[in-house]
């Protein structure tokens, strides 16, 4: 193949902008069917190119920006700049200082959150997420109550609270260090 015939990657590269889709979906507070019936695409369409597991035509995306009251710029600009890698180091070489209690481990805004608690913590306080948590437990042990039963955790054991349920959890091992992983509620972002 000559140098001429070859194809610019931009141009072989299937277009990746589902997190730029769903955050301006989001900032406009229109559903997956409104954008549905604006663009005259699928609700599962869209969503699979939202959660990536489909990749639209430059036709399709067109439709999507003008159902989003955007261009397609835009959605490719707010995506290249959406794709993020960021590392969070651990303080004083990996070992929290006995103040903490409790550490962010992803920082700014994102869809994920994640945080590390160390020691105590105050059970009595009761947690309803709208969306999914994961917790792991790193260190210690912990007892999580949810919807009135009792879950007992060792090192190393997770559990899965889907949206909604209401928990409460206290650490029940010296040095207990408890990772919670959740997916954000609606995060508001400037407009692509």
């Amino acid at each position: 193949m000559d140098a001429k015939d070859a194809k610019d990657p931009k141009e072989t590269e299937p277009l990746r902008v589902g997190a730029a889709v769903r955050r301006r979906r989001r900032a406009l507070d229109l559903t997956l069917a409104a954008v549905a019936e604006r663009s005259g695409l699928s609700v599962p369409f869209l969503s699979q190119i939202e959660n990536e597991r489909a990749r639209p035509s430059t036709r399709s995306l067109q439709r999507v920006a003008d159902a989003l009251e955007t261009t397609t710029a835009r959605l490719l600009a707010a995506s290249d700049a959406a794709r993020t890698i960021k590392v969070v180091r651990a303080p004083h070489g990996g070992e929290l200082p006995p103040t903490a209690r409790t550490r962010r481990l992803v920082r700014g805004q994102h869809q994920l959150q994640a945080l590390e608690f160390t020691g105590e913590q105050d059970a009595g306080r009761e947690f309803e997420h709208r969306n999914d948590e994961l917790m792991y437990v790193a260190d210690g042990a912990a007892e999580v109550e949810a919807e009135g039963r009792a879950y007992r955790l060792a090192r190393g054991d997770t559990l899965f609270l889907s949206g909604g349920v209401r928990h409460r959890w206290r650490a029940t091992a010296p040095d207990t260090r408890i990772i919670v992983v959740t997916v954000s509620d609606h995060i508001e972002t400037p407009e692509p």
